[in-house]
């Protein structure tokens, strides 16, 4: 079974120290005294380089090494606890403000995306419980369903005889595909085995898709494996979800030369970020017992995307209801692609 990973992203960056220039000297409280920036190579005119941004002066000590991380790690908490405010409140503001270039004071959607895909994961697997893979069958027992599955199928062909319908040529195929399991199933009996691989089983065949009938099969005989490789598959290519989700932001504002590509994935980007964040307060409501929590999950995300459009693209009332039926309709359509497209990679895997 597969834990839940993720990566944030690198703590740290190297420059490369080949070509630079040496500084002159290091002063005993670890700072040192360049006339050039190492960075890009730029004559210095002031405590930082116009060309690159870099400082000009650095520090060779841990202590210099361990405030650099902490002014990292708390630079980005401070903007992210002030995003993500914003992003339950007045999603449609933020939206606005960053295309709009106020950007110092939040998150750019990309990494708030990736801190809440890391927030909502996290809180999901705290309620995980452990998982029992179903890899054989009780060889009496599915007898004994296909048996009187069998009898129920034969019983419905009785009432259709002499008839050539695709109703009854259906039935024909499904009784057909049941003698053929009973025959194996018996041939076990005879052997003398309980349980064998459900591989081994031919089921009932469900569509006439196949990669569909596949991926049925799978969820009746082993639903914890399909899960299993439904999150596994969604922890890597949860960021699909942008790209799926912005030509249905398109649509709405079609040829529009005030809203653009941009707007659009801006907008997309927050508005998943706030589900993800909205998924893992589910989750850990879940843990809690909190009561109501279906009505809070029918309801919250349709007034956060109403409230989002009119706010990011100063629609009326009515104009952005409409739109927001729509996104919501598309969304469900996107949500179930991605389903599909993480199941045949979990089949294929």
């Amino acid at each position: 079974m597969t834990k839940f990973q993720h990566t944030q992203g690198d703590l740290s960056q190297g420059a490369p120290m080949a070509g630079a220039i040496e500084p002159s000297g290091i002063a005993p409280n670890g700072h040192t005294d360049e006339a050039i920036c190492l960075n890009c190579r730029t004559s210095l005119i002031g405590p930082h380089c116009h060309q690159c941004g870099q400082q000009a002066h650095v520090h060779r000590t841990l202590s210099a090494f361990f405030h650099d991380l902490a002014h990292g790690v708390f630079h980005f908490e401070g903007r992210i606890w002030r995003t993500l405010p914003m992003l339950v409140t007045h999603p449609g503001r933020l939206t606005r403000d960053y295309i709009a270039g106020r950007r110092a004071t939040y998150v750019s959607p990309i990494a708030a995306f990736l801190f809440c895909a890391f927030v909502m994961f996290g809180a999901v697997h705290l309620g995980e419980r452990p998982r029992h893979f179903t890899f054989d069958i009780d060889v009496a027992q599915s007898s004994g369903d296909h048996r009187a599955a069998l009898t129920e199928l034969l019983a419905n062909r009785a009432k259709l005889v002499g008839t050539t319908s695709d109703t009854a040529r259906s039935l024909d195929q499904r009784i057909a595909t049941e003698r053929k399991t009973l025959a194996e199933l018996d041939r076990m009996t005879a052997a003398g085995l309980t349980r064998a691989p459900a591989a081994a089983i031919d089921g009932e065949s469900v569509s006439d898709i196949p990669w569909l009938n596949t991926v049925l099969t799978e969820a009746r005989t082993n639903p914890e494996l399909l899960i299993l490789k439904l999150e596994t598959n969604a922890h890597k290519y949860t960021w699909a979800l942008i790209p799926m989700s912005v030509p249905l932001l398109w649509l709405l504002f079609p040829f529009s030369r005030r809203y653009g590509l941009y707007d659009h994935t801006v907008f997309v980007t927050y508005s998943l970020s706030f589900m993800m964040v909205f998924v893992a307060a589910l989750a850990l409501g879940g843990l809690a017992s909190l009561p109501y929590l279906a009505v809070i999950a029918l309801v919250v995300p349709p007034w956060h995307i109403h409230r989002q459009l009119r706010e990011a693209y100063a629609l009326s009332r009515n104009a952005a209801l409409w739109r927001a039926g729509v996104l919501i309709v598309g969304a469900g359509a996107v949500l179930l692609i991605f389903a599909a497209g993480l199941i045949a990679m979990g089949l294929t895997a």
